[in-house]
């Protein structure tokens, strides 16, 4: 025992000497004992405080340490005295061993601890005077005051940390005294109270400091900030807080101390919300623009607009359950008291947990405790609300919020963790929209908890079979039934429009013209529709089962009143119609019914019209809601369409309408043109063909068709061509949308600039048009006509201009994107100086003047023609203007006297000579050289720095330079200024030219010093800079956005704020020095990977920090900081969270910016003024200004919620120290987070869970700023809106961003965010927008081909088809991506997510409906961009869309698709099912038609009715099925669906790259990768549907050069692609075996390729695609691996990895249901068409087609099986009698060899009928295991599993075999792995990387 202690001080004496000595050489923090605080503790922050003073003064006083540490460590002990919380024991253990410790080094002595607080005392005495505390605040006011840190401010920052740093430890030691002792002298305890008075910015705060203000933080002094707390003040009509009612005396109290004290708000959500009211409405009124005042007021504007935007949701369900709101005038509520209602409601939803998942819930509660507030109001002293009071004290959280929650909680628990059907537990939407009607008043107030609502369900059986169902108390008006006939429920206008579209142009092309005959039949389309109406409210019955005991009445009825309506007008409109039409066919018939049926059916339709007329259109919309008042239009509207709280007035503007609906009729058109002319017409004659011959011979036993029209024959035909007809409208969609998207981007100016040559060409308009766009108005730039105040306006606007380019470049540069050299010449002037011309980038004037120089030289022509030449490029005119003027300002300022003259005389010599074009004959135009050599040697000599030796030098060369002017150039008339020339002479005769010369010193001066040098020297042409080409990518972006419409610019005062959120989980934070060296099993590490792909992003990286570019990687890990910054570069060039923290905080950095130009521009006088507008662009300054910074933090705020950042600090994981890190380099990040507690409760140990915010504070630790109880675990439904949920209440503004963990910023498109945050405020149809959606650039896509497809496809989707998604189609909703959300409008809404658990797992998605539904507007913007991570590898890419189409799946049965696709008018429905869920249906149905095809050419050729057909009439050459087969050849290829790809390529690269571009990912195989798609989204979306199963896949974002095994690929892709592949590979092997074709080979080849091409993609792409797939050392390894997974046996705890077997249990864990169990086996019964067909074209049968033949098929197949199972026998059951078992084994294989042969010798049974009976019976064999799968519980039951087993384990191994061979073979031949690593890596091969040396493990660095 004493070795484990000693071992256990050894331990804690190393944390606290790492601690002392500071971060690692990885910078990782050591936290020591004080950072592992147990958070069970109730008072950890204290305890951590102390112990963190104890090791800070260790070394100074160790007494006081121990004091400090028994101290810690009694207080610990009075809290848990037993130990029994979470981590408590070991704490405890620690820091007992610390105190042991500090006792040894007494070196024995006693300590006489009577004495501890009088050394106490003396210590904060000796401690004071040490740190001067009397002069530490007067230093830093004086310095702050002064100016002077303007010009250092790293001074000033210094200076307050110390001031922090000090101040927090004494008041940890006063702290500590005041708990030892109440007896402290008076002088010091008077002291201790003035110290602790000075430490008031040392409270936690996240923003603004209301409780502590803070001199060192000056938004408090924003006179913004200052109106809105004093607009929060208590008020005279508040009753009176009790005495004892704690406020801190920094603050008066105001109305949320009201509400805390009467409803028992937590003190934190008080705290979290008094900010953010207070951030809110200073925000509001900044945007007023209300005059500064010396006592500033909230303004009665600013209060309403936050009031109705706070409480527009809480007025629209009163106004909907027609209910009187809690104020019966708002007219006459006073400006406190709306204050008061926005308060009241802002702290109930940030305590709500959950329960904000449930808006009309929170509405609810706030319309109760506001009358009960208005109660307690009338009193004169404030009492406790009766709502949350109880014998335990005030709670809001436990007595409103904890019932609701464990209800809610308690449901979630019922669903068996996602696989319960949806219909069996309640999720948010059915609690929610309990309170969608009056019942839930029901509920009362207090909740009344014996109600129904909260009655909890009982745990649902694990029976599987059991039919038994729990009880539970049912949905709540709708019903997420697991079936495909959601897509007909939700979207029945869709296919009763294309039904009875079909049905016509069928009778139209059958009849062949339009008489009266197809008149009469074209009227049978009024039985069909009320025939489809009436499936209609059949499924409104059926799918409503399991809600009708919660269903208002009203709701029910009208579904049954439907249901008797249509079945009667089914039934009477369908009798109508036979009867016309008997009576029509008679002779003299009675047309009476015929004009009855007219009649009906023309009423009905004239109604149905002019319904859809005024209830669809919006000009007509208010017409119809002013007709609510007539019963009969009220009864016909709820008739059609039920009411619900969301989904009303889901209509827009005329001229929006307008234009969807063409677009949609232009579609339209194409598509039924193309069905009739190209289909349905074609195949007419050759229907009647087949249905009017009777010489068609059988091969088989036929059952249908022989005496009935030959109708199989039929729907081989017609199927594919019907399937087709139902999904060619997507394809018709995309292609129209994708040239409307090119279009609409070529209007918005969209790729304009696409190269460097079009950057560097149209720099010069850069200026203006940033001015019109980025920057403020500014009232006096105006267009002026004369040239002089052009340049001028020009030279303004390109001074404003250059700060912000200049910090642009900066940021390349930090980035490590450009060199050096490139930022020098990428830099732009500051344009401040009296040159009268415009000073551009150098890397735009380069070379020149070495050109204009030899121009000049070679000329011949007059001055006019040479300047005409010089101008032809402006660039070049700019240079030269430039050189002249530049030359004359430097020698005007460093020559004096006669100097000064000879210049101005040279000067105004040209100008006379220029005006008399005499240029060519007063100088010598072939001296130029010389004058540039002596002018580029005196700017060499001056910029640097002064000496007397570079002083003489200086003057030499200006006398060289005077020399050569005065002798060889001039040719001009001294005479005419004679004098000053004599003077000039002389004074060089004496010596007394040029001998003092000024050094110019002055910082501008010298930087056009340095800049007339590198114009003279710089020879070679800058136009290939920068050469980074994502560098180049950004600037031309931004440049090119400059010239696209957005909206005006605000000043950053009154811009909106908003909040960036990001969730975080558990992904990489930053790679550790460990993980860049990892090597994989080639030998490749990451390091070196991104040192090949990212080479010149590596080499400036080494020159950034000093290091040689050929430097070795070990001579990086001898300096700490070098590790650090190799860690963040490699981190930023990943998928991390330090990527996406670093690229969000330039919204800070921009905001910094602007804020701070701002005031230097508009001449604000403050300590910032000491600091030029010329030094902006060259200083950092604007980082370190107070006021930009508070500025910057009024209106910007960054939250990561990393969900178990406290776990992993408890478990002390890297990601927590990175995380911590992260918060120390940027202090305005935010990170919540859910923190477990364990606590104890009546003796028993509770968990309790909190959520927490947290900043950095001065000692590199977290400081908490808020820390809400919520009412238990949160994590009750899908865990990334969960985790959003939580922290949502942390952030602030009027918008959030929300951005993933994978996605990135830039700084330059930081700039643009206030335009952006304008656009909620411009007019965007009928409604004002809720969700601005934003472009994204995938910037993964040069990591190998296939993220290079994914970066394509993106692309795509997120550029060009969103374009048209929001306009014309006004159907964008939110897709995960970057868009920016009405922050208010969202949170009092549900949030911008919703959470239950699995119909929710694309949650982002849900977003995106639910604002729509709200009668939201989701609008797209593309002047701005946000980057974004996508996966790699192909693994990783299945596993995410499978993931998507899953999500899709589960979108189809929710309530919100449904209510979307029934409240949009028609066009936007099909906008909106064609770009969600339609778009996946229609891939499935793609699919589809390959099965439905090649299944009919199956039966054709096995019935033998294609023989029979060719042989009569050689019917199937008709241009009828040529054209179907050719329709589906099309779709196969997926030709048009590349459209939007080609498309948006050429508008953003142009036509050649764009070209250059598709070709090369077609020699790359994208079309391999994409028919791979095809199958993954087909397999998990049909699947999903069936069975669910969907869940959240984390696919690691990670960089993909492993070799991925080949079990790996079999498990993950043998259901979704190999089985289906291997499927059509056997139907057409059976097609080519018995088909029969006049064209031989060649047809069988055009019918079947593309079918070949996706089957055998399916097969091998995983293959393909894999790095060194066809390495032979790899696949012998693979092999070896592949057959040992097979034959493992599972178990429990062997997971699928490990074994087949475990493997195998998990693939059939989706079929749970009857229904999904019914399904696969109707699907499975396809397999047995094989045999069927194949038995009766043996040799064998002759011809024989009796049902025999069949049946004897069935009994070689059992015996098959038997003898399978002889020789699979398990040899456990057999030890005993082994040799029995081998015997029988022998005898029956010989006995089956000699029956094989004597049935070969003596019958007709040849060699190939065996192999075609092995076809026959392989998928019969996969058709019977499927069912037995299927019934997987009967099986068990019946002892039948495991033989199962046995056989399913063969299939896999052989399927296995089929796939590998192949690979196998391939691999033989080295060539084959080379081809396809270049087929791989072909982008990085462009950028430098050798992928070859990669992956044969030839590292060069092998130091690593």
């Amino acid at each position: 025992m004493a070795q484990v202690v000693d071992r256990w001080e050894r331990l804690v004496r190393a944390v606290l000497r790492r601690e002392r000595m500071g971060p690692d050489a990885y910078e990782r923090h050591g936290t020591g004992i004080a950072g592992n605080v147990p958070s069970s503790l109730e008072n950890n922050r204290d305890i951590d405080e102390i112990l963190r003073v104890a090791d800070e003064i260790q070394d100074e006083d160790p007494n006081i340490s121990r004091i400090l540490c028994e101290h810690g460590y009694s207080l610990a002990q009075n809290l848990d005295p037993n130990s029994e919380g979470r981590g408590v024991l070991q704490f405890k253990t620690g820091l007992m061993s610390v105190i042991k410790q500090k006792l040894a080094k007494r070196e024995g002595a006693t300590i006489d601890r009577s004495q501890d607080i009088v050394r106490l005392q003396e210590f904060y005495k000796q401690y004071r005077q040490k740190n001067n505390v009397e002069q530490l605040r007067e230093e830093e006011m004086k310095l702050r005051e002064s100016g002077v840190f303007s010009g250092n401010l790293g001074e000033l920052e210094r200076k307050t940390v110390k001031r922090k740093r000090v101040f927090a430890t004494l008041r940890v030691l006063g702290k500590v005294l005041e708990q030892l002792t109440e007896d402290i002298p008076e002088e010091l305890k008077h002291q201790m109270e003035i110290d602790a008075a000075m430490t008031e910015d040392l409270i936690a705060y996240n923003i603004i400091p209301l409780d502590a203000p803070s001199i060192t933080n000056v938004i408090t002094s924003l006179a913004e900030v200052q109106a809105a707390v004093s607009g929060l003040k208590y008020f005279r009509g508040l009753p009176k807080l009790p005495t004892d009612f704690p406020i801190p005396a920094t603050r008066e109290p105001d109305m949320l101390d009201f509400l805390h004290y009467v409803f028992g708000f937590q003190k934190d959500n008080v705290c979290n919300q008094r900010e953010h009211i207070v951030h809110l409405l200073a925000n509001e009124q900044s945007r007023l623009r209300i005059p500064e005042e010396t006592e500033p007021i909230l303004d009665e504007a600013a209060v309403q607009n936050i009031f109705l935007k706070s409480l527009d949701n809480y007025i629209k369900w009163c106004d909907y359950l027609c209910i009187q709101p809690v104020w019966s005038n708002l007219q006459s509520v006073s400006k406190e008291k709306k204050l008061l209602f926005v308060s009241m409601y802002c702290l109930i939803w940030g305590e709500a947990a959950n329960v904000r998942f449930l808006p009309e819930c929170l509405c609810y509660i706030f319309h109760h405790m506001a009358r009960e507030m208005d109660e307690i109001l009338r009193q004169q002293t404030a009492q406790p609300a009766n709502s949350c009071n109880s014998e335990n004290g005030v709670s809001f959280l436990d007595h409103v919020i904890y019932p609701l929650f464990e209800i809610v909680s308690a449901e979630a628990g019922n669903n068996e963790n996602g696989r319960a059907p949806h219909s069996a537990w309640r999720n948010y939407d059915d609690f929610n929209e309990y309170f969608w009607s009056l019942h839930c008043f029901e509920l009362s107030w207090p909740w009344r908890k014996g109600s129904s609502f909260f009655q909890k369900p009982t745990p649902r059986s694990k029976n599987i079979l059991k039919s038994g169902r729990s009880q539970h108390r049912g949905k709540t008006s709708f019903v997420e039934h697991r079936t495909f006939l959601h897509l007909y429920h939700s979207f029945h206008r869709l296919w009763i429009f294309l039904v009875m579209m079909f049905q016509g142009l069928a009778i139209i092309a059958f009849n062949g013209s339009f008489d009266a005959k197809c008149i009469r039949e074209i009227l049978s389309l009024g039985p069909t529709f009320v025939g489809m109406k009436f499936l209609e409210s059949v499924l409104d019955v059926l799918m409503m089962y399991g809600a009708y005991s919660t269903t208002r009445r009203l709701a029910v009825s009208r579904i049954f009143l439907r249901f008797v309506w249509f079945g009667t007008a089914s039934v009477v409109i369908s009798f109508l119609y036979v009867k016309a039409l008997q009576e029509e066919s008679k002779q003299n018939g009675n047309h009476i019914i015929y004009k009855l049926y007219l009649l009906i059916v023309g009423i009905y339709a004239g109604i149905q019209f002019f319904i859809s007329f005024f209830m669809r259109i919006p000009a007509c919309h208010n017409l119809t809601n002013q007709c609510d008042r007539w019963p009969l239009i009220r009864f016909v509207k709820w008739m059609r369409q039920e009411r619900y709280y969301v989904g009303r007035g889901m209509y827009e503007r005329t001229t929006d309408f307008i234009k969807y609906m063409f677009f949609w009729l232009v579609i339209l058109s194409g598509k039924f043109s193309f069905a009739y002319f190209l289909q349905i017409k074609p195949l007419v004659e050759p229907t009647r063909i087949i249905v009017n011959t009777n010489a068609i011979t059988y091969t088989w036993h036929d059952f249908i068709s022989k005496n009935n029209y030959n109708a199989l024959t039929v729907a081989a035909l017609w199927a594919p061509v019907i399937v087709i007809y139902l999904l060619d409208l997507y394809i018709f969609y995309t292609v129209i949308s994708a040239v409307w998207g090119f279009l609409l981007g070529a209007r918005d100016r969209l790729g304009e600039i696409r190269s460097l040559e079009a950057l560097h060409k149209l720099f010069e308009q850069f200026p203006g048009a940033f001015m019109d766009t980025l920057h403020i108005r500014l009232p006096n730039r105006a267009y002026h006509q004369s040239s002089s105040e052009d340049i001028e306006k020009n030279k303004v606007d390109a001074s404003r201009f250059s700060p912000f380019w200049n910090e642009i470049i900066k940021n390349l540069r930090e980035e490590d994107y450009i060199t050096d050299l490139e930022m020098e010449l990428l830099v732009m002037p500051k344009n401040s100086g009296s040159l009268p011309l415009v000073q551009w980038p150098l890397f735009l004037l380069a070379s020149k003047i070495f050109v204009a120089k030899d121009i000049a030289l070679e000329s011949r022509d007059s001055q006019d023609e040479l300047w005409e030449r010089i101008s032809r490029d402006d660039y070049m005119k700019y240079a030269v203007q430039e050189c002249f003027h530049t030359i004359k300002l430097i020698l005007s300022e460093i020559l004096e006297g006669e100097g000064k003259l000879w210049v101005e005389r040279i000067y105004d010599d040209i100008q006379v000579s220029i005006v008399k074009k005499s240029i060519q004959a007063d100088f010598q135009l072939n001296k130029l050289p010389l004058v540039i050599s002596r002018v580029t040697a005196l700017m060499g000599i001056l910029k640097k720095e002064e000496t007397s030796a570079l002083v003489d030098g200086a003057i030499k060369a200006v006398q060289d330079l005077y020399d050569i002017v005065r002798h060889d150039v001039l040719s001009i008339n001294m005479r005419e200024n004679y004098e000053t020339w004599n003077l000039l002479s002389k004074a060089r005769t004496d010596g007394r030219l040029f001998a003092k010369l000024k050094w110019p010193k002055d910082p501008s001066l010298r930087a056009q010093v340095k800049r007339l040098y590198s114009l003279l020297t710089i020879q070679d042409s800058a136009a290939n800079v920068p050469q980074n080409l994502e560098a180049g990518r950004r600037l031309e972006f931004f440049t090119n956005s400059l010239f696209m419409e957005m909206p005006e610019a605000r000043p950053v005062r009154e811009m909106l704020s908003f909040s960036v959120f990001t969730p975080y989980y558990a992904e990489t934070v930053l790679y550790s020095i460990a993980e860049l060296q990892k090597k994989n099993e080639d030998g490749i590490s990451i390091l070196f990977y991104l040192q090949k792909i990212y080479p010149d992003e590596w080499k400036n990286f080494l020159l950034r920090i000093g290091r040689d570019e050929n430097a070795h990687d070990s001579e990086l890990y001898d300096n700490p900081s070098d590790i650090l910054e190799l860690r963040f570069w490699a981190s930023y060039r990943g998928q991390t969270l330090a990527r996406t923290v670093r690229g969000m905080m330039y919204y800070r950095k921009a905001l910094m910016l602007q804020t701070y130009l701002e005031r230097l521009n508009s001449g604000v006088s403050d300590v910032e003024a000491a600091i030029s507008s010329g030094d902006a662009a060259e200083t950092r300054a604007f980082e370190l200004s107070p006021e930009a910074r508070a500025q910057a933090d009024l209106k910007f705020t960054y939250v990561v919620t990393c969900q178990i950042y406290g776990k992993q600090k408890e478990g002390q994981k890297p990601e927590a120290a990175d995380i911590a890190l992260l918060m120390q380099r940027n202090e305005a990040l935010r990170v919540a987070f859910i923190d477990e507690v364990e606590t104890l409760k009546d003796g028993k140990v509770n968990k309790e869970f909190y959520s927490k915010l947290v900043k950095a504070d001065i000692n590199g630790k977290d400081k908490e700023i808020y820390s809400i109880k919520l009412p238990g675990n949160p994590k009750i439904g899908e865990g990334k809106p969960e985790n959003q949920n939580h922290a949502i209440v942390f952030t602030r503004g009027n918008a959030i961003q929300t951005i993933d963990m994978n996605q990135d910023n830039y700084f330059e498109e930081a700039l643009k965010m206030r335009n952006l945050l304008e656009e909620f405020h411009r007019d965007h149809g009928i409604r004002r927008p809720t969700i601005l959606g934003v472009r994204e650039h995938v910037f993964t896509g040069s990591v190998s081909s296939l993220a290079s497809f994914m970066s394509h496809q993106e692309t795509s989707f997120v550029t060009l088809a969103q374009r048209v998604l929001a306009n014309p189609l006004k159907v964008r909703m939110h897709y995960g991506h970057p868009d920016v959300f009405d922050r208010v409008f969202h949170i009092t809404r549900g949030g911008i997510s919703k959470a239950s658990r699995v119909i929710n797992i694309s949650e982002d998605i849900f977003a995106g409906f639910n604002s729509t539904l709200r009668q939201g507007n989701v609008t797209h913007h593309e002047y701005i961009q946000v980057g974004k991570g996508r996966d790699v590898g192909l693994n990783q890419i299945a596993v995410f869309e499978g993931k998507v189409s899953g999500g899709n799946g589960e979108q189809v049965l929710s309530r919100d698709v449904y209510r979307l696709g029934q409240q949009f008018d028609f066009f936007r429905m099909l906008s909106f099912y064609f770009t969600t869920v339609g778009y996946y249906f229609c891939t499935l149905l793609t699919v589809l038609t390959v099965y439905i095809f090649l299944y009919g050419k199956t039966y054709m050729a096995l019935s033998g009715v294609g023989e029979s057909l060719q042989n009569i009439a050689e019917v199937t050459k008709n241009t009828a099925l040529t054209a179907a087969l050719n329709t589906q050849f099309l779709l196969q290829i997926g030709i048009f669906t590349a459209v939007p790809m080609i498309l948006g390529s050429i508008l953003e690269q142009g036509f050649l790259r764009a070209i250059v571009s598709f070709l090369t990912m077609q020699l790359q195989l994208c079309s391999v990768f994409f028919t791979f798609s095809l199958g993954t989204k087909t397999h998990y979306f049909g699947r999903t549907i069936l069975h669910g199963g969907a869940k959240y896949q984390a696919t690691g974002r990670g960089f993909v050069v492993r070799h991925i095994k080949f079990t790996e690929n079999y498990r993950l892709y043998s259901r979704s692609h190999f089985i289906k592949g291997l499927e059509v590979v056997l139907l057409l092997v059976v097609y080519l075996a018995y088909g029969y074709d006049d064209g031989g080979a060649i047809s069988y080849i055009l019918l079947s390729m593309t079918s070949w091409f996706m089957a055998l993609s399916w097969l091998f792409a995983p293959y393909l695609f894999n790095p060194s797939g066809f390495e032979w050392q790899k696949v012998v390894e693979d092999f070896r691996d592949w057959t040992n997974w097979l034959l493992y046996r599972g178990g429990i705890g062997v997971k699928g990895e490990e074994s087949w077997e475990a493997w195998w249990e998990e693939e059939l864990a989706h079929i749970r249901t009857f229904g999904g169990r019914i399904a696969e086996t109707i699907l499975s019964l396809r397999f047995f068409i094989f045999q069927y067909g194949i038995i009766y074209r043996l040799d064998v049968k002759g011809s024989n087609t009796s049902l025999t033949v069949y049946g004897l098929s069935w009994i070689v197949l059992v015996v098959l099986i038997i003898l399978f199972k002889v020789f699979t026998f398990s040899q456990k059951i057999s030890v005993n009698f082994q040799l029995l078992l081998r015997f029988i084994q022998g005898v029956a294989f010989m006995l089956a060899l000699a029956g094989l042969a004597v049935a070969v010798k003596f019958t007709d049974l040849t060699i190939a009928d065996v192999f075609a009976s092995i076809l026959a019976f392989v998928p019969t064999g996969w058709g019977i295991l499927s069912i037995c799968i299927a019934w997987k519980p009967l099986m068990k039951k019946l002892g039948l599993w495991k033989s199962i087993r046995s056989i399913a384990l063969l299939y896999d191994a052989g399927m296995g075999m089929v796939i590998f061979i192949p690979i196998a073979l391939s691999s033989w031949f080295p060539f084959v792995s080379t081809f396809q690593t270049r087929l791989m890596f072909n982008q990085a091969f462009s950028r430098g990387l050798e992928i070859s040396v990669l992956l044969a493990g030839n590292n060069p660095n092998s130091g690593l």
